[in-house]
């Protein structure tokens, strides 16, 4: 059965503001999950879930799980860079958010759609596989870690083209995933990337030798979500 979503992208954004409008939408619809349980039409797609595509301003976010440590660089410096930084209540370590970078952040209650968590997380990360694999690149997943990879298979070689963190609750989702597509992937030698000493970063624009039109790829990204999770958009 598919399950009705509305789409909304707000273009570039600071990362707070971002995230107040998740929290928003995501406690609204846990309120109105609670008020369906109890009246038992749990069924119903009356309340949709929304998919909110943004770009950030230079920005590194700690997950709950994560270490401070892992960012390398003092809040003078950060200044300097031009970044921002917070601690945020998903899972995962350190990421950083930038220009060039699809951030997609889907509110979805994992009940309706009827998949689990891990199943979910899998879904995103199929989307970007396909995504990807429409360059001519082969993307994968690593063992103990979410996100999409390249060249898991090559040691020293593993790099990662997508992150994904997320918080559930009541099986409602909120944050997501952030995909490298003309990213500046000099921002990510100033922390860990998700906890990492090992293992590098890379983007489209890195991998392919030029620039990406950041909108053809964004819409490739949201049609690939579609078909991952059998969605009908709400404009």
């Amino acid at each position: 059965m598919s399950y009705s979503v509305l789409y909304q992208d707000i273009g570039v954004k600071d990362y707070k503001e971002a995230w107040e409008l998740q929290d928003k939408i995501f406690r609204k619809l846990i309120d109105n999950k609670l008020h369906e349980n109890q009246s038992n039409s749990l069924e119903n797609n009356s309340d949709s879930g929304t998919l909110i595509f943004v770009e950030h301003p230079h920005v590194y976010t700690l997950g709950k799980s994560g270490s401070e440590n892992n960012l390398l660089i003092d809040h003078i410096q950060l200044q300097t860079k031009d970044a921002k930084f917070y601690k945020t209540d998903r899972g995962g370590d350190i990421t950083y958010h930038g220009p060039g970078q699809i951030v997609g952040y889907p509110i979805f209650d994992l009940e309706k759609i009827k998949v689990s968590l891990r199943e979910y997380i899998y879904r995103l990360e199929e989307a970007i596989i396909l995504t990807v694999s429409q360059f001519g690149i082969s993307g994968s997943r690593l063992d103990g870690a979410t996100g999409v990879w390249l060249d898991t298979e090559k040691k020293g070689r593993a790099r990662k083209i997508c992150a994904i963190g997320v918080r559930a609750s009541r099986y409602v989702t909120m944050h997501g995933f952030a995909f490298n597509v003309n990213t500046d992937l000099t921002y990510f030698s100033y922390i860990n990337p998700c906890g990492f000493t090992d293992k590098g970063v890379t983007s489209l624009e890195k991998e392919l030798g030029e620039k990406q039109d950041y909108e053809d790829v964004k819409l490739l990204v949201k049609n690939n979500l579609q078909k991952a999770f059998d969605l009908n958009w709400i404009n």
